[in-house]
């Protein structure tokens, strides 16, 4: 009879000492500043943040709930705030080209000086402009003008009736000219009087007539011309006029801009419209007494709107480098958008409209975006390349790209670009952008790994420690006691699934901390101890196991069938994990085999049936192999065998329940019984070495459960890989029933460890004959495996029916 040990409870969880602690409760420790157990992230980040060349952005990648989003923050926001801070941004009235708003860069804190010095000369206008027009002097120089034209067109007009006059003609006005009357003897003449006169002097008189035209014409363009003369003057006067009154305050802005070479050409060009457009001022008292008001925006020539200023970013109050966390990386939240009104039933917009997005705000800094959003938003990701691979703001409607009629719109200008992207997702999106998107290396060329574990060092405990009071002064919570901190320290181990680890996965570790914060407000405690946190942990799973305890609900009734005692030919029990998402928990499943004689090979129930997986099937291909080179060494197998996890109606994926396929197969074939009260776990290659799985916590609490529920016989236990035993961090009621002798946990190497553990036989080693010894597994299963083998030659040899034998 073969006996092996079973593991230690040593073996089977790793405690935290509280005394390894110095403090008594996390009141007395510092906050924890930076992060815990990320060297080679912190690194890739630290290195990331200092260089400043182009595609040199940073992919932050890990699993969710590491800790990045909140790590990334805090970093760059430390090292923002010692560099500069980038200029504010605005647009302007792009007096040569209305469509195309300017855009315009002052130093942080002036652009909102420069707007409100902007909107001060605009109401110094509208006051100063119709005052200067009401003067005596305008008026005195205005009616001078206005004189001196009448005059002139009178002395014109006079002239002109003189010659004519003087040619017998009289000059009447017409719509469309002057008409030129004949006389004779100082009296009109009628068309009739005119007809009866000799035809030699209707000739003299029609050529007179022409002449008295000719002059009228020369009369008229002299006329025009004073006229045009007089309204020069005018014109130039009112500029004089309103350049007295513009003047001195534009002059006044160009001094206190005069460093700013973008300032000076926008006054010059603000002053010549102004001066262009007097009349947008003189008329004030007439806009007062306008009816409808809301349509006093409706021109885009309107003073009040061409001569603001759209300021974008404003950086008065900014202290470094702007630090920005879009949520909502749509297209628009992202470049920017031009904004429109309903007005009146027409939809308008104007360059006061414009609207910057996360870009202009994080330009001079850093911009912080999760990969996934970008991606599921329309056009998101191809805009973040195209920016980033310009280095330029430009603001576009998407309509412009894909509708089919695209409506006129504002183009402003382009912005200069500066600033560091850093994108924050999973490694699947990391590595498939990396594959499939050929810009993607190019921008993104630093990646920050962040690890799922780190190593439990008493440095690592002890930032755990930090890290509590860190979240016991932000979030107001009851501090810990170092039994509690211990506690959190093997839960962490727990989460990690290994004795010389912590989890990095922090959001868990959080949540856990309110739950026992809780626990502890509800009994009126001042600390948060180690039984806290048990509490917290156990209504943890107690929320979410319902679906555990309906399995262990049908195991108990008999519905699920599984042996938990005794021994039977080619049946085990395997360990099965069910992922619910927020809770994962094991099902002890009873695998069988069937063997018999034929050439098929092995038969995956799974498989035929279409519920294996992948994984799965390669664990059962690997039997193959491994039965090939252990037992098919001189002659052929001639097997057909059939594998089934029984009662299983969802898919089977992995190859954790290969080496209790195997052993099933072996016992099969062996005609041996194997324990029904040992539950199997661990993969097997073809040199039959057993390997590490996942899981293995849950796997034996999911068998213990099960056990327990029939009542410990001081039998049973489960069968491990030896490298998992240090993933051991299991319930303490399972520690103390090892400790008690009523569950056993062993760990072996290979195969026939196993088998010899399930059957109680020696496996047995070949001699130096090649044979395996009497009175072993090995024996017997090549034993069987050779009468197959001779049964099929014999099959082989014999005629087929209905030929006459040989002669």
């Amino acid at each position: 009879m073969v006996s092996y040990k079973s593991l230690g409870p040593e073996k089977l969880h790793k405690k935290c000492s509280p005394e390894i602690f110095e403090f008594e409760t996390t009141e007395e420790v510092i906050p924890l500043e930076g992060i815990i157990g990320q060297d080679r992230a912190v690194r890739a980040m630290d290195f990331g943040l200092k260089i400043n060349k182009h595609g040199y952005n940073i992919f932050m990648t890990g699993l969710t709930g590491t800790g990045k989003i909140s790590y990334a923050r805090s970093i760059i926001q430390e090292i923002a705030r010692k560099q500069p801070v980038p200029d504010d941004w605005c647009y302007l009235y792009n007096f040569k080209n209305p469509g195309v708003p300017m855009a315009l860069n002052l130093p942080a804190g002036m652009g909102s000086v420069f707007a409100r010095d902007i909107n001060n000369l605009l109401d110094e206008l509208k006051e100063g402009i119709p005052k200067a027009f009401n003067t005596e002097e305008y008026e005195r120089q205005k009616g001078a003008l206005l004189k001196e034209f009448q005059e002139t067109r009178a002395a014109l007009m006079e002239e002109l009736n003189k010659s004519a006059q003087e040619k017998g003609f009289l000059l009447k006005r017409a719509g469309t000219g002057f008409l030129t009357v004949p006389l004779k003897d100082g009296k009109e003449l009628s068309e009739e009087e005119f007809a009866q006169l000799e035809q030699s002097e209707r000739e003299e008189m029609d050529k007179k007539s022409t002449e008295v035209q000719l002059k009228a014409m020369e009369i008229v363009r002299r006329i025009q011309n004073e006229e045009k003369k007089y309204k020069d003057q005018h014109r130039e006067l009112e500029q004089k006029t309103g350049l007295h009154a513009v003047g001195y305050l534009i002059d006044e802005l160009r001094e206190k801009y005069r460093d700013y070479a973008g300032v000076i050409s926008y006054l010059d060009a603000l002053q010549e419209d102004v001066l262009e457009n007097l009349s947008d001022f003189k008329d004030e008292e007439e806009e007062k007494q306008f009816p409808f008001p809301w349509l006093k925006r409706y021109g885009q020539d309107a003073a009040d709107v061409k001569y603001l200023v759209n300021l974008v970013i404003d950086n008065k109050e900014a202290e470094g480098a702007p630090v920005v966390v879009e949520s909502n990386p749509t297209y628009y939240n992202l470049i920017g958008r031009v904004e429109y009104e309903n007005r009146m039933g027409m939809v308008t917009t104007d360059f006061t409209m414009v609207k910057g997005g996360a870009f202009h705000k994080a330009n001079g800094g850093y911009l912080i975006l999760q990969a996934k959003d970008v991606l599921l938003n329309f056009q998101a990701w191809e805009v973040l390349k195209r920016i980033l691979k310009t280095k330029e703001i430009r603001i576009e409607t998407i309509g412009e790209q894909y509708a089919l009629l695209t409506m006129a719109t504002l183009k402003p200008q382009s912005i200069p670009l500066e600033v560091k992207v850093v994108l924050i997702g999973n490694p699947l999106l990391y590595h498939l952008l990396y594959r499939y998107d050929e810009d993607f290396r190019k921008l993104f060329k630093i990646k920050a790994d962040f690890d799922v574990t780190m190593g439990r060092s008493l440095e690592n405990m002890s930032k755990m420690a930090n890290f509590i009071s860190t979240h016991c002064q932000r979030e107001d919570l009851h501090h810990f006691d170092r039994t509690g901190v211990a506690r959190v320290v093997e839960y962490s181990s727990r989460l990690a699934e290994h004795q010389e680890k912590l989890t990095t996965c922090f959001n868990d570790i959080v949540e856990v901390l309110f739950e026992a914060d809780t626990c502890a407000e509800i009994e009126g405690d001042n600390y948060v101890s180690a039984r806290h946190i048990e509490q917290a942990i156990k209504e943890k799973i107690y929320r979410s196991d319902k679906y555990e305890k309906k399995l262990l609900e049908l195991i108990d009734d008999g519905h699920i069938l599984l042996d938990l005692s005794g021994q039977k030919i080619g049946q085990v029990n395997g360990l099965a994990l069910i992922n619910l998402g927020d809770y994962v928990f094991a099902r002890p499943s009873r695998i069988t085999a069937s063997t018999y004689l034929g050439r098929r090979g092995i038969i995956n129930i799974e498989r035929e049936s279409k519920m294996s997986g992948r994984i799965h099937d390669k664990g059962v291909l690997i039997i193959s192999g491994y039965l090939g080179q252990k037992y098919a060494q001189e002659s052929p197998l001639a097997l057909t065998a059939s594998i089934c996890f029984e009662q299983s109606y969802d898919g089977i994926e992995g190859d954790s329940a290969s080496s209790a396929e195997l052993y099933v197969l072996l016992s099969s074939l062996a005609e041996v019984p194997l324990r029904q009260d040992i539950a199997v776990t661990g993969s097997v290659n073809q040199k039959g070495e057993i390997q590490p799985v996942g899981g293995i916590a849950r796997k034996i609490e999911g068998f213990f459960a099960a056990c327990k529920l029939k009542g410990l016989s001081g039998k049973q236990g489960v069968i491990i890989p030896h490298q998992n035993t240090v993933n051991l961090m299991l319930d303490d009621e399972i520690v103390e029933a090892v400790e008690q002798g009523r569950f056993h946990i062993y760990a072996v190497k290979t195969v026939e460890e196993g088998l010899e553990l399930l059957t109680g036989i020696p496996a047995g080693e070949r001699d130096s004959s090649g044979s395996y010894p009497e009175a072993t597994l090995n024996y017997l299963i090549d034993k069987k495996l050779q009468s197959y083998s001779e049964m099929m030659s014999r099959q082989a040899k014999e005629p087929d029916a209905g030929e006459a034998p040989d002669k």
